[in-house]
């Protein structure tokens, strides 16, 4: 288990927090520090994170996108001041809602026994910038930024300990849906049968369900949307916008409930749960594995319950009709 220290003021202007993962220095740093995991633990749970410039040198700079459900965007950037790969990395931090308002944020990596200490220092440019943090709720983002990152760099650890069977089942962690699947097939295939509509279309949806309609605009910025249909005949319709797109090897979108006309509704719109989020953010990586495919699913947003439980069933259900489509 991880060990989240609370931030303690070392000063009138600075904050110092340490915390200590069950994983490697390696695997922490390379988290920390690896533009395509950002989104996976950068910032409360509530927002998604596009990454939209990240170069961890000397010099180099940054500039995270958080948006939250409603489609309101929030702009962070910095310039990396000192990077010593798998030490120390010290950067500067502005919130471009507040500019102005510079701080210096320094990490310190050690590794102590197979599991990894960090210490977060970050010192103010005035005592009522730190005041004002605090007084902002940065504490509560602070913790829950680092209980999604203790959950990203030990889940390899976890996954390892459980059986087989179970790993390719799926898993839910907390607001957060994992699933991984082998398909006897290319990563090449398996990337076609996942974003070719005319594919899409012969397996998307759980079991018993159809997929009368899927437009796929495959480009970061592009948007995705579909309509399920239950045995039933009732429809189901959903869009997201794809934030980040890697050939053969990564697919991240959002994922919103929508009507037939494509605007965003509430989960209640369906007649689900009302803590459901108008957004959340869906994972997809494809790994080769003697000549098959291992697909990860991360479904980030999704609070834990009867919803969660279903959508487990669902990717799962949908997962074994695309078995059948890539064997047919």
């Amino acid at each position: 288990m991880p060990t989240i220290g609370k931030p303690e003021r070392t000063s009138k202007r600075e904050l110092v927090s340490t915390h200590v993962f069950d994983a490697p220095r390696e695997l922490v740093w390379k988290a920390w520090t690896n533009p395509k995991l950002i989104p996976r633990w950068w910032g409360p749970r509530k927002y998604t994170t596009v990454v939209e410039k990240m170069d961890v040198r000397p010099g180099g700079t940054w500039r995270f996108v958080q948006r939250d459900a409603e489609g309101n965007e929030f702009g962070f950037h910095g310039e990396y001041r000192e990077v010593v790969p798998f030490e120390r990395i010290v950067e500067t931090f502005e919130f471009e809602g507040m500019p102005g308002h510079v701080l210096v944020e320094s990490a310190v990596f050690e590794e102590i026994r197979g599991k990894t200490k960090v210490t977060q220092r970050s010192v103010f440019a005035t005592v009522e910038d730190l005041e004002g943090m605090l007084a902002s709720g940065m504490e509560e983002g602070a913790r829950e930024t680092i209980e999604r990152f203790a959950e990203l760099v030990e889940e390899p650890k976890k996954s390892d300990a459980r059986p087989k069977k179970e790993q390719a089942r799926g898993r839910a962690q907390k607001n957060e849906l994992v699933i991984t699947r082998i398909f006897d097939a290319p990563p090449e295939r398996v990337w076609k049968a996942l974003t070719d509509p005319r594919e899409m279309k012969q397996w998307w949806g759980p079991k018993g369900f159809t997929a009368p309609f899927i437009s796929v605009d495959l480009r970061v910025g592009g948007v995705f949307r579909y309509c399920m249909r239950s045995p039933e005949g009732k429809d189901y319709w959903g869009t997201g916008v794809y934030r980040e797109i890697v050939p053969g090897r990564r697919i991240v979108y959002t994922d919103s409930f929508a009507d037939e006309k494509g605007n965003v509704v509430p989960a209640t719109y369906y007649g689900m749960g009302a803590d459901l989020p108008l957004e959340m953010l869906v994972t997809l990586t494809f790994e080769k594995e003697k000549g098959q495919t291992k697909v990860t699913l991360h479904h980030a947003g999704m609070p834990a319950g009867p919803d969660l439980e279903g959508a487990t069933q669902g990717w799962n259900e949908m997962f074994d009709k695309l078995v059948k489509h890539l064997q047919a």
